[in-house]
């Protein structure tokens, strides 16, 4: 008899098989959207030295106190542009013509904007007063050298990349994309643009899931169509199994017969079961040949919620992600729906948030049939129902997964 088990425990059996991905070193510019899998350190400050916030003059402030009342005048002895190396250091009652970014010279202790000024090149005409620090970037005033720039579980986007180049370095600790093997089975399946037959279906499960896998992070290989027929399965996948970190499956788990995933890897590691929920409630899970196995039912709202609920969130956290939950808000219902009674129950709806409302409202979209893809393109949305609710209200409110 096939074990009956929570969503909940399922979920946390698929997030063990998988654990943590590992952690390699990689260029930053092939890191983006990974995660950080250790701390890195500043290897250099930021700002690297003291520099000009603004393209004017680095003074003294003392010099240009006067210069609200009247203007002052005072020789440029140098020109600093940004990159300059070699800086001397500014003398009383001189000025320093400086571009944003350059070093500020030893000595000076403001910079007078050039808008401030008359712009001149050999004399200059202060115009303004500057206090001491006036548009100043001091060392170490972002990042000091030698502390933490980045945290481990920092997700790498352009910013954190910026930075991390910023401070010095070239590659980082991420956790490795996974490599998935996606595999569709079925007789009936037909790969388009290839002509149906009566009796036949386009395959579009693989489809699904390996976009849905690509867009973790993680890669994924594509074997569709296999046919209901033990030995071939396993010739053909048991091959491609050394060089993946994930075997996903769809089709072949349920009850009846032909069902060539479940016979296939039954007493091979893998164990089937029901979880309680609708869609979605023939699953399996367990390891073949030592790689981990998730085996997800063969229609297509099945295969997307079960990712929804198992995948996604396993696949998340073995990559390092410290949330990995979709955002969960509560929403009154624009109509009545029914539940199987003992299952939680995935509906796709459609979820609205006008401003100045405590709650949104959300409606379904299609019913709960577990082949009714086209409300799926029409969903933003996941409405759960609870374990022990058999049936909700118009006006209700329920808990909503915005995808």
């Amino acid at each position: 008899m096939v074990r009956v088990i929570s969503v909940d425990a399922h979920r946390e059996t698929v997030t063990g098989l998988l654990g943590n991905a590992p952690v390699i070193r990689l260029p930053l510019a092939s890191a983006a959207g990974l995660v950080l899998a250790e701390d890195v350190l500043a290897g250099v400050s930021l700002p690297p030295f003291d520099n000009s916030a603004m393209d004017g003059y680095a003074v003294r402030a003392a010099d240009v106190a006067s210069a609200d009342e009247a203007p002052v005048t005072l020789p440029v002895a140098d020109d600093i542009p940004a990159g300059r190396v070699d800086i001397g250091e500014l003398e009383p009652g001189t000025a320093h013509r400086i571009m944003t970014g350059a070093p500020l010279p030893p000595g000076a202790d403001a910079v007078v904007m050039v808008e401030h000024t008359d712009g001149g090149v050999t004399d200059v005409r202060i115009l303004r007063t500057a206090v001491p620090g006036a548009h100043i970037r001091r060392l170490g005033e972002d990042v000091v050298e030698g502390t933490v720039a980045l945290s481990a579980g920092t997700v790498l986007g352009p910013a954190q990349l910026g930075l991390a180049a910023a401070v010095g370095l070239a590659d980082v600790p991420v956790r490795r994309p996974l490599k998935v093997l996606v595999v569709s089975t079925g007789t009936e399946l037909v790969d388009a643009p290839n002509p149906l037959r009566h009796g036949q279906i386009y395959e579009s499960n693989s489809i699904m899931l390996a976009s849905a896998i690509r867009a973790l992070g993680c890669e994924a290989e594509v074997v569709r169509s296999v046919v209901d027929d033990v030995a071939e399965f396993r010739a053909v996948i048991e091959p491609r199994l050394a060089d993946v970190d994930l075997l996903v499956t769809s089709g072949g788990v349920s009850a009846g017969a032909y069902e060539v995933v479940k016979d296939a890897l039954t007493g091979q590691g893998v164990e089937f079961r029901k979880v309680a929920m609708q869609p979605g409630g023939p699953q399996g899970c367990g390891r073949w040949n030592g790689v981990p196995v998730v085996t997800l039912p063969g229609n297509p709202v099945s295969v997307l919620v079960s990712f929804e609920a198992f995948l996604r969130p396993a696949l998340l956290a073995a990559l390092g992600h410290a949330g990995v939950d979709r955002r969960q808000v509560r929403a009154r219902l624009t109509e009545s729906m029914t539940s199987p009674a003992g299952r939680r129950q995935f509906r796709r709806g459609f979820y609205t948030h006008s401003e100045g409302e405590v709650t949104g409202i959300v409606g379904p979209r299609g019913g709960p049939g577990s082949h009714l893809l086209a409300a799926f393109t029409q969903a933003n949305c996941l409405i759960v129902l609870p374990e022990d609710v058999d049936s909700v209200d118009q006006g209700d409110e329920v808990d909503v997964l915005l995808l």
